[in-house]
């Protein structure tokens, strides 16, 4: 039997790739890792009658929270689940009414999309197994040449990110939380190739390290503090127009090709790459600055005072 941790699972995206997950094999056990347990427990009872799997469980995991994603660590090390097979960093946000901030103080886009899901992976490696896998859900929004509509990332440095003072540089709150969210799909890139080289380099494992772009997956609740028309668009127009476009659009055919980058043999040995649906690509040309990844590895190792005894990397 093999464990799949997925973060966000019990809605979208990751309620897609856990069904897919689940049916792949019957003795593929799927972990829902959500901070809302009454909503987890009900994607489980779904899951289950959909799948016939009842190899499902819930993990309380918070990742606007340092001590909630320490402690989901701490009690997965001590459970009797079967080895850790993969771990699919899929929770994600955007936030375009006022600045949010995590438990520990980090602007809140950020903090859960970037720096708890650094965490969650540095702290989970040395419980995998050593043929393992790695998913960080990115966007095409990282990318300014995919002319995907909306505000372009910016990256300076890591610590403005986590620490922003840019509330009166952009021209409304749907512009700036816009550039925070593609900022931050732009870092899940950089941690995905971080990890990845460091794995290779620093350990005896063969995990794999993949970025995904799922696609628009317009009706996920993706613009839940966006204005009510924005809102309105987004969850039945863009389904609507959705209909008469290519199927990869859909958040259950990019479900299906998540589930399939973890599971399938075909993606042995390739690590360090991203993928557009099932189509590896060059991700954006700024997502190769060497010098902004490791500004936000050691930024993110100090923000998260993570120490040596917590994984199984060097943290320089």
């Amino acid at each position: 039997m093999k464990t799949f941790v997925i973060t966000g699972g019990n809605s979208g995206l990751g309620y897609e790739c856990a069904k897919n997950i689940a049916m792949t094999h019957k003795d593929n056990f799927v972990i829902l890792a959500c901070r809302n347990a009454s909503k987890a427990n009900a994607a489980i009872d779904l899951l289950v009658k959909e799948t016939n799997n009842e190899n499902i469980a819930f993990m309380e995991l918070d990742l606007a929270s340092l001590d909630s994603i320490r402690n989901f660590a701490a009690k997965f090390a001590t459970s009797d689940y079967p080895p850790l097979y993969a771990l699919v960093c899929n929770a994600g946000l955007i936030l375009v009414d006022k600045t949010h901030y995590t438990q520990d103080g980090f602007e809140m886009t950020f903090g859960v999309n970037d720096i708890g899901h650094f965490l969650l992976t540095t702290m989970l490696l040395d419980k995998m197994a050593d043929n393992g896998r790695i998913v960080f859900v990115s966007s095409a929004t990282h990318d300014p040449a995919e002319k995907t509509g909306i505000a372009e990332p910016v990256y300076e440095n890591a610590r403005l990110l986590a620490y922003p003072t840019d509330e009166k540089q952009d021209k409304g709150m749907i512009k700036l939380g816009q550039r925070r969210y593609t900022t931050s799909k732009l870092c899940n890139i950089y941690l995905a190739y971080e990890f990845a080289e460091r794995i290779k380099q620093q350990t005896d494992k063969h995990i794999s390290v993949n970025a995904f772009n799922p696609g628009e997956m317009a009706g996920t609740g993706f613009s839940r503090t966006f204005p009510p028309i924005v809102k309105f668009i987004m969850k039945y127009v863009l389904p609507a127009v959705r209909l008469f476009r290519q199927p990869k659009d859909s958040v259950e055919n990019s479900g299906k090709v998540l589930a399939t980058l973890i599971t399938d043999t075909r993606f042995n040995g390739i690590t360090g790459r991203y993928f557009d649906g099932m189509q590896e690509k060059n991700s954006s040309e700024l997502s190769y600055n060497k010098e902004n990844r490791n500004d936000l590895w050691q930024t993110s190792v100090a923000l998260t005072k993570l120490n040596e005894s917590e994984t199984i990397l060097y943290l320089k």
